[in-house]
Parts: C-alpha cells; structure tokens; sequence
C-alpha cells in the first residue's frame, strides 16, 4: 500500500472511531465517569486527526440542491475571506444584480471586493436563449481573468451551475478553467444542478435539500432579511 493510501486508510479509520465515539456518548444510563471516559478518547481521537491533516491547498467548493441558502451559505465565506484581508471577486450568473441589503454590507470592502452581475435576470424573464447564452459566456470570461489572477484569494460564481445545467456553459470550459487558478485560490460555484463531472472534480460538495419552504406551503412572499 503506498504512502497515501496508508494515510487515506489511518484518516478514514480515526473518522470512524470519532463517529462511534460521538454515538456511543448520546446513549442512555452512561454514568459521568464513563462519559468523562468517552469524552477523553474523543478529545484523543479528534487531537489525532487534526494533526494528520496537516495540508493546505485552494479548494473547488460546490454549493447545489433544490434547498434555500447556496448564495447565502457562500457569501458566509466571501466575509470571512474578507475579515482576512483577502481580496475576492464575484461573478454573477443568471441573477440581475446585487440585493440592496447585500450590497449595503459588501461594499465597504472597496479596496478587497469586486463584483460584477453579469446576469439579465432568470430565463423566464429574459425569453431569449441566444442572447442568455451569450451573456453567461461574456461572464465566463470575466470570471476566468480572476480565476486566473493570484492576487484573489476567493471567487464566487454566483449560480454558474444553473448557467451549466441549461447548456449555456459547457462542463468541459469551466472545468478546463477550474484548472487553471493558483494552487492556494479557492473557487465557489453555487447554483442547483451540478453536473457530475463537477461534483467528482471539486473538494467541497454540500447539497442544499429542500423540505419545507414558506412560499410553497403558506404562500409568504420574499421577505427583507431572508430573501433580499
């Protein structure tokens, strides 16, 4: 077995033991000794771990599912990004434009922030596929002169999986782009719909599942603070 599959198969097996750990100290009649017990080997375990993942490197992070809050939960990593003094770019797929609440916040980091909405609004609204088409590729190439670029540390594509789920962008381009940012730049990708070959090639995958929704079930509209 070579090298890293040693340290795969040793990462895997303290997961494992971290797991059980956790379910074993939820069960019910354990005393406080043999809680305070479970606890010490976890604290053993979980000390074990972070000292093997010792690594850095730029991640690809895919944020997809039918489930509200793939921009929010990314835009959580633009200001912590940020609050480091990195500079981050975004580009914005599909959607029309900053949120007033949104760009209230974020534009007080002019000298760190770009951003550019690249989007004319959803599909439904602009009716016209050629000039949708043509509007995710002029944003494609935006969004690859920063990709490119190592002085941005982040680069959110705000709903780039929509513009690849409707054929606008080829998995091919973005994943032949992905490729070419510096080692230590991270790139976020939100939108439903991330095709496969994304999800296998990225090193951060969450999906967004939906179970209920206030606008579906009750009829609530788009409300300031949750929405916008």
């Amino acid at each position: 077995m070579s090298a890293p599959d040693i340290r795969s198969a040793t990462a895997n097996g303290l997961d494992q033991a971290a797991e059980a750990l956790d379910h074993e100290a939820v069960q019910s009649g354990l005393s406080p000794e043999q809680y305070k017990q479970k606890m010490q080997r976890r604290k053993a375990v979980q000390d074990q771990r972070l000292a093997e993942r010792s690594q850095q490197k730029g991640l690809i992070i895919v944020h997809t599912g039918n489930g509200k809050g793939k921009t929010t939960a990314a835009l959580g990593i633009v200001l912590r990004s940020l609050g480091h003094g990195f500079k981050v770019a975004i580009v914005q797929f599909i959607k029309g434009g900053w949120e007033p609440a949104e760009k209230a916040v974020l534009s007080q980091w002019p000298d760190q922030l770009v951003f550019h909405a690249m989007g004319e609004g959803f599909t439904w609204e602009t009716q016209d596929r050629d000039r949708d088409t043509q509007t995710a590729q002029a944003a494609w190439e935006k969004a690859l002169t920063y990709l490119q670029n190592p002085d941005y540390k982040t680069v959110l594509l705000d709903e780039v999986n929509i513009a690849l789920k409707l054929g606008y962008l080829s998995v091919e381009q973005v994943l032949a782009g992905l490729e070419q940012k510096p080692a230590s730049s991270h790139a976020i990708l939100t939108g439903r719909g991330a095709p496969q070959p994304l999800i296998e090639r990225a090193d951060l995958v969450t999906e967004m599942m939906l179970i209920k929704h206030p606008f579906k079930e009750q009829g609530i509209k788009a409300q300031a603070g949750i929405e916008y």
